[in-house]
């Protein structure tokens, strides 16, 4: 694997900080949440990261997915405070049932 330069060192720890907020709030305030995790491209960053807010089951999931927005919201608040603009907050988070090693 390459080595990151240090602008995308400076992208990771952005968004590693962001993620780690954001599990703060779920685990106080989303049911059934498990783990966050995040992937990105950091030829195409920020426009390919994704953050996943990992529930523990379907049920779980359908019965946050009223929340979404909300939490896309809370991530684009947290990227813009590192300095990273986030276009379209609907297409960086999503709930899911599976785990990163699904």
């Amino acid at each position: 694997m390459k080595k990151l330069s240090a602008v995308q060192l400076k992208q990771q720890k952005a968004v590693l900080t962001a993620v780690e907020a954001l599990e703060q709030q779920a685990t106080a305030e989303l049911p059934g949440f498990v783990q966050g995790w995040f992937s990105l491209e950091y030829e195409a960053f920020p426009a390919s990261l994704l953050v996943r807010l990992q529930l523990v089951s379907d049920e779980a999931v359908a019965l946050a997915q009223p929340q979404l927005l909300l939490w896309q919201k809370r991530l684009s608040a947290l990227m813009l405070k590192r300095g990273v603009i986030l276009k379209d907050m609907r297409k960086h988070l999503v709930f899911t049932s599976q785990s990163p090693e699904d």
